[in-house]
């Protein structure tokens, strides 16, 4: 049983999450290795190598708010940094302008792609939990 799995059964126990929630949860995290649940996509990609970046935003429970869940393919991802290279450089600037409007201090022109394969890398042996307000955002990659 993988620690993701884990802490959802804990919450179910501790009557923090419902049964309903509580499954879609489980059913999120992938099969379980003892049991070999689950769908034929949620076999490891062949090398080891992630094959989906996923956020998601779980609210409080009882909060009334909707749970987000992204699941992004990387080749997606991939195929984006690799056309941010094609961007011309007066459009790269109206970006970059348009992120420092929103506090985003980030120049699209240094987006490479060997930066994201450190991103990735690290994030094979880490998953990020930010708890904040009445929600919960956990990101990683599987």
């Amino acid at each position: 049983m993988s620690d993701s799995q884990r802490r959802i059964l804990d919450l179910l126990a501790e009557k923090k999450i419902s049964v309903d929630e509580a499954q879609r949860l489980l059913s999120l995290t992938g099969p379980d290795k003892d049991t070999g649940t689950g769908g034929p996509d949620d076999t490891p990609a062949p090398g080891g190598k992630p094959r989906y970046f996923r956020v998601l935003v779980q609210p409080e429970a009882g909060s009334g708010k909707e749970s987000v869940n992204v699941r992004i393919p990387m080749a997606l991802i991939h195929a984006g940094i690799k056309f941010s290279a094609l961007i011309p450089a007066h459009v790269s600037e109206e970006v970059n302008e348009a992120l420092r409007e929103k506090g985003i201090d980030f120049d699209v022109r240094n987006l490479k792609p060997e930066d994201f394969e450190e991103l990735v890398a690290a994030l094979t042996d880490l998953e990020v939990d930010i708890k904040g307000g009445r929600e919960k955002v956990h990101i990683y990659v599987e």
